[in-house]
C-alpha cells in the first residue's frame, strides 16, 4: 500500500480530500503569521533568548509592525519560544541593625528623577573551574544603567573601589551623589570612606542582613545570573569576564528593556531624558 494511502487510512480521510488539502494555498492570516514569526525569532535571539512576549512586542512596534501583544504571545507559544526564567524568589529579611559607619539615607526610595543623584553598589560571585570570580557593579538608580564595574579573583576593597572609580570617571558628577551599599567590609574600610569624601560622594548603608534595602543591585545580579550565567560553569575567569562584559556593555545597558524605564533600555532612557531637557 502506498504511504499516502496508509496515512489516509490512519487519519480516516479519503485520499482525494488529502490531495485537495495539500493543494490548498495558505490563508493570508497564516502567511502574515509566518512573516511575523520571523521578526519575533530575530528579536528573541538578539536578546540572547531572554525576552518574553511583552518585550518582543515592543521590538515589533519599533519596527513599525501593527501586531497585538496577544498575537505575539500566541505565535511564541506555538513556536515553543519563551522567556528565560529561573531562580526562586529570594526571602527578604524584614529587619536588621543599622550601620555604625553610615546611616541608611536611601530608605528604599528607589525612584529617582534625575541621573547622578543616587548610585547603588554591591558584590556577587561567579563560579569558574579556576575558582570564584568576584563582580562589583555600580548602578545609577535613575535609569538602572551599570555605570561602573570591576571583576577580580579577590573580594577586597580594591575590587569595590575600581568599580566606583569607573563610575566617577564615566559620569563626572557636578553635585553630591549618594552611594548606597550594604555593610560589607569593602564598603566600610577607611580607603572607601576617604575616596567618597574626596569625590563629593555621600555614603548610605543598608541594615545588616537586609538585602531588600539594596534591592535594585540585587535585582541586577538576579537578571545577570538568570539571563546569562544560569547553568554555566566557565572554564577560566577570563571566559567569565568576557561573557559578563558582553552582557553588561553589549546587551544590558544599550538594549535590554526595563518596565520602569517606559520599556526602554537604560542608555535610551537617559538619552531621551537629556533630549527633553534640551527641548525645554
Amino acid at each position: 500500500m502506498y504511504p499516502v494511502r496508509r496515512l489516509c487510512k490512519m487519519l480516516e480521510v479519503h485520499p482525494s480530500g488529502f490531495y485537495a488539502w495539500c493543494l490548498q494555498p495558505e490563508s493570508a492570516r497564516a502567511k502574515e503569521d509566518k512573516r511575523l514569526l520571523g521578526h519575533i525569532k530575530q528579536s528573541w535571539l538578539e536578546s540572547g533568548a531572554v525576552y518574553g512576549y511583552r518585550k518582543v512586542s515592543d521590538d515589533l512596534r519599533e519596527l513599525g509592525e501593527r501586531c497585538g501583544i496577544n498575537r505575539v504571545h500566541r505565535l511564541m507559544r506555538s513556536a515553543g519560544i519563551r522567556s528565560q526564567t529561573g531562580y526562586s524568589k529570594r526571602k527578604w529579611k524584614s529587619g536588621g541593625p543599622p550601620s555604625i559607619v553610615a546611616p541608611n539615607l536611601l530608605q528604599r526610595q528607589f525612584d529617582v528623577e534625575e541621573p547622578n543623584r543616587v548610585w547603588v553598589t554591591d558584590i556577587t560571585y561567579i563560579r569558574t573551574y579556576e575558582g570564584w570570580l568576584y563582580l562589583t557593579v555600580v548602578l545609577d538608580l535613575f535609569s538602572r544603567q551599570v555605570i561602573g564595574w570591576s571583576m577580580g579573583a579577590r573580594i577586597d576593597t580594591d575590587l569595590a573601589m575600581n568599580a566606583l572609580l569607573m563610575a566617577v570617571w564615566r559620569r563626572r558628577p557636578e553635585s553630591t551623589v549618594m552611594v548606597h551599599s550594604d555593610q560589607g567590609s569593602q564598603f566600610s574600610s577607611y580607603d572607601w570612606r576617604d575616596f567618597l569624601k574626596e569625590h563629593n560622594l555621600e555614603a548610605s548603608m543598608s541594615r545588616r542582613g537586609n538585602c531588600h534595602d539594596n534591592a535594585v543591585a540585587e535585582s541586577f545580579f538576579q537578571l545577570l545570573k538568570r539571563e546569562r550565567i544560569k547553568r554555566k560553569t566557565y572554564a577560566t575567569r577570563e571566559d567569565a569576564r568576557q561573557d559578563i562584559f558582553d552582557y553588561i556593555e553589549m546587551f544590558y545597558n544599550p538594549k535590554r528593556r526595563h518596565g520602569g524605564n517606559e520599556r526602554l533600555s537604560p542608555v535610551e532612557y537617559e538619552k531621551r531624558y537629556f533630549q527633553r531637557l534640551k527641548g525645554v
